[in-house]
């Protein structure tokens, strides 16, 4: 007979005996089975104990996380929270260094611990820390301890930012500003920088004063730093005010930080992870949004500065040399010459700006293509204007449709998503790549134009086919603007068309009976592949990024299904693995009988907790969580939609369930059509004498693999 489901059996190991086996009934008080198990040994004062986990981060166990231990767990018994916060405390102030370095050492472990943190806060150990590094008499490890103590303490939110001293402050800046320091000092003041930064409008000014781009740029060279270097450039940039953006932007070109993470980040040594990753797409968001005031502003068409660009675009085109004032006649003129260049309203051109987005950089893109690379834009405009009028490529209308669809791809304007590490190597590789990039696109606009043999009223087709070049060129991440151009040269418009036609074999396919009733008969073997292959995949594991609303930290956990499909094992992990993870090293583990359910989305109670301004689509499309018995969660984030698909259809599968993916549609639908080409070729091959009969083909013979970026 089982034990009843509040009855865990664990062992509860202390230094120099044997371990206790004992059930621990959920429903008693803890304080009572401490008193228990400190009766086994005969420990008197129970009440200075408490109980942690002996594997993984050996967190205190309260009666609000009691219910996180599972049978089979190993706990250990050990000081309680406050008396190891009050001898720590005790031994971090006392004269002996050696004494001092140890205790801070403990304490740098143990402050990750929310039970511990608060006891310690609450005897005012955070100020006792930050004291001894505002005496400035620390150096070395003991400091790198106090350093990585305090920040862990802080990161809790149990204490705000805004009671940090300005004394602190700039001892911390002084250890970012001087030359010699050491590596685990300067990554743990950076980090503390940026927290300070990204939790205190206050603070942030204090930060600026005291630390210059130009000193956090000179660490960029450090590959043990430059992370923490760029994380801090990041966090100013995105708490600038906006009149101070610009400012900072061009302090950063003088600076040269484009061509230094260029030589020493992405066209570095070492390969770049997930978090660099992560920090390079937030440089690149934040450095596109600076697009976007220019982006919502209309175009005055009283304003004559204004209507000077346009009258520059329009000389630059149809004449050799400036103009002077020039007659009426010439005047009368104008119109031809706009109507020639493209405009919608070839009375005012300027009419055609005062749509947002993309407002008036559509006109910032336009003069420098043709100040910039003013053959081209001659070429381009000459040879439309001379073509026959249905088939001229309006290049002012085409221009600033373009510039709005870059806007969209690149989503200009948008806070950057935590998580997501979608940065573009090329963007690093010019002063200009956003113009650079328009140029470059307006070139391939003009040329599938002309492809698609297309007509005023096609504008709409043709805008659609340039996005879909675009979109699948910067999918295939080109490190250089020239590898762009090879990349879209090869997204010719008969390769779209073909590339189209290829990915809609899988969803029409023929449609007549015999054909349909094939499908149908194939439908069942090939769902059965494609669920054993999803619990292929999770019996190899995925690993886990831990996302909070504090400061990003490079903290992973893995999770796994057993060979024998009966149990999901997890556990915390220091980094991100190369290969796959033994089921030793994952201390934690959930019965497949006690799963009740999966849900995603806005359904999880991790996303559920977020609130509203935190939350943001991405994460919320990646996120799902295992419910189990009694009334428990595991929550997810996958780490791309691929391991979103893979896992939420694996455990479906795992439960009897539906697997209901956009994956899983895709694979049923192409594996479904080669094995119906297979055999109708089969079929063929047959009425060929001269060919030899194919190897027959079972659906179970299929070992498909991905392999998802």
């Amino acid at each position: 007979m089982p034990p009843p489901a509040d009855v865990v059996k664990v062992a509860i190991e202390w230094p120099g005996a044997n371990a206790q086996l004992i059930e621990i009934d959920q429903k008693r008080p803890l304080a009572s089975i401490i008193r228990e198990v400190c009766d086994g040994w005969s420990l008197s004062g129970a009440e200075q104990f408490a109980l942690r986990y002996a594997d993984g981060p050996q967190l205190y166990i309260t009666e609000q996380s009691r219910g996180d231990i599972k049978n089979g767990t190993i706990l250990r018994l050990a000081i309680s929270p406050a008396r190891a916060a009050r001898q720590l405390l005790e031994r971090i102030q006392s004269h002996g260094i050696d004494a001092r370095l140890e205790a801070l050492k403990e304490l740098a472990k143990l402050s990750a611990d929310p039970t511990f943190a608060a006891e310690f806060i609450n005897m005012e150990g955070i100020g006792t820390l930050a004291r001894l590094v505002e005496s400035g008499t620390h150096f070395g490890e003991m400091l790198a301890f106090t350093l990585t103590a305090f920040l862990e303490l802080m990161d809790h939110s149990i204490v705000s930012w805004d009671l940090i001293s300005l004394s602190f402050i700039k001892q911390i800046a002084g250890y970012v500003n001087q030359p010699m320091v050491d590596v685990s000092i300067l990554q743990r003041s950076l980090a503390i920088l940026e927290s300070m930064v990204l939790n205190s409008h206050s603070l942030y000014h204090r930060v600026a004063q005291e630390i210059t781009v130009g000193q956090l740029i000179g660490h960029l060279s450090n590959q043990e730093i430059q992370t923490y270097a760029i994380a801090l450039i990041n966090a100013l940039f995105l708490k600038a005010p906006e009149d101070r953006r610009q400012e900072m932007a061009s302090t950063l070109a003088q600076k040269h930080l484009r061509s230094i993470i260029l030589n020493h980040i992405v066209r570095g040594n070492r390969p770049i992870k997930a978090e660099m990753a992560h920090q390079l797409y937030v440089l690149q968001v934040l450095t596109f949004n600076l697009l976007e005031e220019r982006m919502m502003t209309k175009m005055d068409p009283n304003d004559q500065t204004q209507r000077d660009v346009i009258f520059e675009l329009r000389r630059i085109a149809f004449d050799g040399e400036n103009d002077p004032t020039g007659t009426e006649k010439r005047k009368a003129l104008y119109a031809k010459d706009y109507k020639m260049l493209g405009f919608m309203n070839h009375l005012n051109p300027a009419m055609d700006f005062t749509q947002t987005p993309p407002g008036m950089l559509a006109l910032d893109n336009m003069l420098y293509l043709a100040k910039v690379h003013q053959d081209t834009y001659i070429r381009i405009v000459l040879e439309n204007s001379s073509r026959e009028d249905k088939h001229e490529c309006p290049f002012g209308r085409c221009a600033i449709e373009l510039t709005r669809v870059l806007c969209e791809i690149l989503q200009v304007g948008e806070l950057p998503n935590e998580g997501c590490n979608d940065y573009h190597p090329m963007f690093f590789t010019h002063d200009r790549a956003w113009e650079e990039f328009f140029c470059v696109c307006i070139q391939l606009l003009n040329k599938t134009w002309k492809e698609m043999r297309a007509t005023a009223e096609d504008f709409n087709k043709v805008m659609q086919v340039a996005r879909e070049q675009i979109t699948r060129a910067l999918a295939m991440k080109p490190s250089s603007l020239d590898q762009l151009k090879n990349k879209l040269r090869g997204l010719s418009y008969s390769e779209i068309l073909r590339l189209r036609q290829s990915e809609r074999m899988s969803q029409d396919d023929f449609q007549s009976p015999p054909i349909i009733e094939l499908r149908e008969r194939i439908q069942p073997e090939i769902l059965e592949l494609i669920k054993q292959q999803r619990l292929n995949r999770l019996c190899e594991g995925s690993c886990f990024r831990k996302v909070g609303n504090r400061r990003r930290q490079e903290k992973f956990w893995f999770c796994r299904l057993s060979l024998n499909h009966k149990v999901l094992h997890y556990g915390d992990l220091d980094e991100s693995p190369q290969g796959e993870v033994p089921l030793e090293m994952l201390s934690d583990k959930i019965p497949v009988c006690d799963i009740k359910s999966v849900v995603t989305g806005k359904d999880c109670p991790h996303m559920k907790e977020k609130s509203a301004l935190k939350q943001n689509k991405e994460v919320l499309e990646l996120a799902f969580s295992v419910l189990y018995d009694p009334d428990e969660t595991l929550n997810f984030v996958a780490p791309n939609k691929y391991e979103y698909c893979v896992w939420t259809d694996g455990l479906c599968a795992l439960l009897g369930r539906e697997m209901g993916s956009d994956l899983t549609r895709s694979d049923l639908d192409t594996l479904i059509s080669m094995e119906m080409k297979l055999r109708l070729l089969d079929l063929e091959n047959i009425a060929i004498p001269e060919a030899p009969p194919p190897v027959p083909k079972e659906p179970s013979s299929y070992n498909f693999t991905y392999n998802y970026s």
